[in-house]
């Protein structure tokens, strides 16, 4: 594997060591991989069938178990020291800001980049998990990917839980911490996400595409035959980097599929089934889409034919035909744009740059669509000119985002990556 490498292990083990005082030997490391999702855009939260892999980038959580009850962090990329006790009752952050509660709410602490690491807890609390010591921990994220549409916020939450369980001798399951991911992100930040970022993190293996059914939980791990062309991951970044939690795009077409799914479950007589797309049959969306809005029509739309493509990507990948599967990625993105109705402008616009790149099997949107990066699987010999191209063509149509992108690196080529882990 090639991340972490030993120079970033070292590195973030001196951290912690300067940190604490503690010997290098004694800092274990969480590795906790961001994630892409090929096929399967934006129906998570509506119950349907994934499909995600890790990449060799993310987020090294350097720790040492305190000894007492205490958590204090400090941030590679972000400035101040989050620090506070695992037995102080965390709540959620719109219950934490209308209260006087003696201790601060995230949204008032200075460091709120560890808001994470206090939804970690609530979610071990909330899950009866017993926890008698907090960590001293140094927290590294690949350079220039936070906010990006690669799950950093789920990497970040799942390397905390890992931290704390590892420090607590608890022993918990992959399936039970994409539980406690989504409490962070469900129940403790608000957002109405599913789960597909914290499954494909936690549930990974290197080689393989991770397929899920986000309704019954189940997973397989698809193991591609041997390719006669091995390929690259492109990350090609558009410079929006517009937090989630303050976009109301997001939830807001979650709200409408929900809405969706109510009136083809009413109309079909089913209405005491909860309003999820995965409970409307597909015959029964054929019979009555004509019921449902526009608007409405456009998300039940792309929730039915996404998981058609899912299921056509797993046999696309299982049989190695790269070509087929980068089709089904590019209509993805296209059904993102026209009936999903995410992506802005200038994210389009590097979507369709690298559907026309040299070697690009296909591409779409990743992440929620309003901001980050857009991915593509490339033929790995054209991979650098494949960055070379679209680099200069998303100069010339977005010139202005294009000039502070990534530190100078405006398209990234990385390779599949390996679940998250905790290394001794």
């Amino acid at each position: 594997m090639s991340w972490p490498t030993d120079s970033e292990l070292i590195s973030i083990k001196e951290a912690v060591s300067q940190m604490t005082g503690r010997d290098k030997g004694e800092v274990r490391v969480v590795v906790s991989p961001y994630r892409i999702c090929p096929l399967g855009a934006h129906i998570d939260h509506q119950g349907g069938t994934v499909s995600a892999m890790t990449i060799n980038k993310g987020i090294l959580l350097g720790f040492v178990p305190s000894g007492d009850t205490k958590v204090q962090l400090r941030s590679a990329q972000f400035e101040g020291e989050v620090c506070f006790s695992v037995d102080e009752i965390q709540h959620p952050i719109g219950l934490a800001n209308k209260n006087d509660a003696s201790t601060p709410s995230p949204s008032k602490e200075k460091s709120i980049w560890g808001t994470y690491a206090r939804g970690a807890v609530y979610a071990l609390q909330t899950s009866e998990k017993n926890l008698k010591q907090g960590i001293v921990g140094y927290l590294s994220g690949s350079n220039g990917l936070d906010s990006s549409g690669l799950s950093s916020s789920a990497a970040v939450g799942v390397a905390y839980l890992l931290a704390l369980e590892n420090a607590n001798e608890l022993t918990v399951s992959p399936t039970e911490n994409i539980e406690y991911d989504r409490l962070i992100e469900n129940g403790y930040l608000g957002l109405k996400n599913g789960i597909l970022d914290q499954s494909a993190i936690l549930l990974s293996s290197y080689g393989c595409l991770t397929y899920m059914d986000c309704k019954t939980m189940n997973h397989e791990l698809v193991q591609a035959p041997e390719l006669e062309k091995p390929f690259r991951i492109l990350l090609a970044f558009s410079g929006l980097r517009q937090a989630l939690t303050t976009n109301p795009g997001y939830n807001l077409r979650v709200s409408e599929c929900r809405e969706a799914a109510k009136v083809l479950l009413t109309a079909s007589g089913n209405s005491e089934l909860e309003p999820t797309l995965c409970n409307v049959e597909h015959a029964v969306y054929e019979a009555h889409k004509h019921e449902l809005k526009p608007v409405l029509a456009r998300r039940a739309e792309h929730y039915f034919s996404e998981n058609m493509r899912v299921i056509k990507g797993r046999e696309a990948w299982a049989a190695g035909n790269l070509e087929e599967f980068g089709k089904l990625i590019s209509a993805s993105g296209l059904s993102s744009i026209e009936n999903y109705e995410c992506g802005a402008e200038p994210l389009i616009q590097l979507y369709k740059i690298l559907r026309e790149a040299p070697g690009v099997y296909g591409a779409r949107f990743s992440g929620a669509g309003f901001r980050g990066c857009c991915v593509a699987f490339v033929d790995a010999e054209k991979a650098e000119a494949a960055a070379s191209y679209v680099k200069d063509e998303y100069e010339k149509a977005q010139p202005e985002f294009a000039k502070n992108l990534n530190g100078g690196k405006p398209v990234l080529i990385c390779e599949a990556g390996d679940a998250a882990r905790v290394l001794l």
